[in-house]
């Protein structure tokens, strides 16, 4: 391929990537700048495309341009925040990935590729100053606010649940770290806030940060706070352990914080130090850390997500909160809860759920746990028109789901899955039919359209179905 043809494909691929690119020589002249990073400038490729990179960007200096500082010193430089101004004087705030070009062994330019983050960090900014005006207030250790909650509104009878809410309160006397494992929907926080809402910081703030929501570098300046002049732009902003002081900090999904951030949070963790970034100064902050995740603790430590001696730092008191599927005796109780929750809320007066309901709800796997309850009766609140709510009123997902493994093995019994004297593959199949079939009758007392929306076949089919069974010889 002729070099020139060359050199258009990898135009045309670096300008089809959905980030941007800029390119400059070993002079700081751009020689390649793609659409993207084009609307992320606010300017046109003509504008930019050969001409000194700080003649465009005026706000830059050798120092802080990004691109500059990797042919000044021939490293790469990976995820640095960077704003700038262009010469239009508009504001620009990225994350950059800064790579050397080479050819052979002489340095010949820089690529970089940029994210743009103004969005994404003003609204963290806002969050922070949220967090600010709320933690302000003291409340006394007995008043309850609308996003609080207490160890009283855990509701349950199941004795598993009892047991992990009473360590928890003896846990609440303490400042030692926390972890807390469960699968999602389960209840997490509300173990956590009870947690915080039992000590004796309960008239201090409590924080919660989920560590998925942000990417690295902007989590962590959201937890550790900025120095004015750590780079480009930054303003002395106190982070998410300033916020704390005193009282809890909530880190959600721990397991996506980088490993290079849990190093710093380890830090922390054993000496109740932070530094802001760009700072050079250490506070001491009082913080009690407690963090969830939604997988086993030592799955993630063998599978590299989290590190092992954080584990073993932040592991003092650990909680395990098991899904709704391995405490059913609850799921009558809290599905009568939320009902009373609705018809608060929608200024209703639904009494019950019906028989079939109830033994739905009993058999269900409830994947999505105690939010997946929670949700699945908002759903029905919205469609029955009675006093009860029936399986006509529930979300479509629950009556074509799979059946789980108790539930095949009561609706087909073991013993017809025996080939043998003389039953063929048809005549278990038959078997097999009749079976499903006078469950789902059960199931539905009696009513086709029902059983037939369970078992997924049209009404007509199953009515013909019955007559057969009801009229062998037809």
């Amino acid at each position: 391929m002729p070099l020139s043809d060359t050199v258009e494909m990898l135009q045309a691929i670096l300008g089809a990537i959905d980030e941007g690119i800029h390119v400059v020589d070993a002079n700081g002249i751009t020689i390649f700048y793609n659409h993207v990073a084009s609307k992320l400038d606010g300017l046109t490729s003509e504008e930019v495309l050969g001409k000194p990179l700080l003649e465009v960007f005026p706000s830059l200096d050798r120092e802080s341009s990004t691109l500059l500082r990797v042919i000044d010193s021939g490293e790469s430089i990976y995820n640095q925040p960077q704003v700038y101004k262009n010469w239009k004087g508009v504001r620009v705030e990225t994350i950059n990935t800064t790579l050397p070009v080479r050819v052979g062994k002489r340095l010949v330019g820089a690529v970089e590729v940029a994210k743009d983050i103004g969005k994404l960090k003003e609204l963290s900014e806002r969050l922070v100053d949220l967090q600010a005006k709320i933690s302000k207030p003291k409340r006394t250790k007995n008043q309850k606010d609308g996003l609080s909650f207490h160890f009283d509104d855990i509701l349950t009878c199941s004795e598993q649940m009892d047991l992990v809410k009473d360590r928890a309160r003896r846990a609440a006397r303490t400042s030692s770290p926390v972890l807390i494992y469960g699968e999602t929907g389960t209840g997490k926080e509300l173990f956590v806030q009870s947690i915080h809402q039992a000590s004796s910081r309960s008239s201090k703030p409590f924080i919660a940060q989920n560590c998925a929501a942000l990417p690295s570098s902007l989590l962590e300046s959201l937890l550790f706070g900025t120095t004015k002049g750590s780079f480009t732009g930054a303003d002395d902003r106190p982070g998410l352990f300033e916020l704390a002081d005193g009282g809890t900090l909530f880190l959600d999904e721990l397991n996506s914080m980088p490993l290079d951030l849990q190093a710093k949070l380890l830090r922390v963790l054993q000496d109740g130090q932070i530094r802001r970034i760009g700072g050079s100064q250490q506070s001491k902050v009082d913080v009690r850390v407690i963090a969830a995740v939604n997988e086993p603790p030592q799955k993630l430590v063998q599978q590299g997500l989290m590190r092992t001696d954080l584990y073993y730092r932040i592991n003092v008191v650990s909680f395990e909160l098991p899904p709704l599927r391995k405490r059913r005796e609850d799921i009558h109780l809290l599905s009568n809860h939320f009902l009373e929750k609705f018809n608060q809320q929608f200024g209703m007066n639904v009494q019950a759920f019906s028989s079939e309901v109830e033994r739905l709800f009993a058999s269900y796997s409830w994947p999505g746990n105690v939010r997946e309850l929670e949700h699945v009766v908002e759903a029905a609140m919205n469609m029955v028109e009675g006093t009860t709510i029936d399986m006509e009123h529930l979300p479509p997902h629950l009556l074509e789901r799979p059946l789980g493994q108790s539930e095949a093995e009561r609706i087909v019994p073991t013993n017809l899955l025996q080939p043998g004297a003389g039953r063929t593959l048809p005549d278990l199949l038959k078997e097999i039919e009749e079976h499903v079939i006078q469950d789902a009758m059960k199931t539905t007392e009696g009513n086709v359209l029902r059983a037939a929306k369970l078992l997924g076949i049209p009404r007509q089919t199953l009515q013909y179905k019955l007559n057969q069974r009801a009229n062998p010889l037809n």
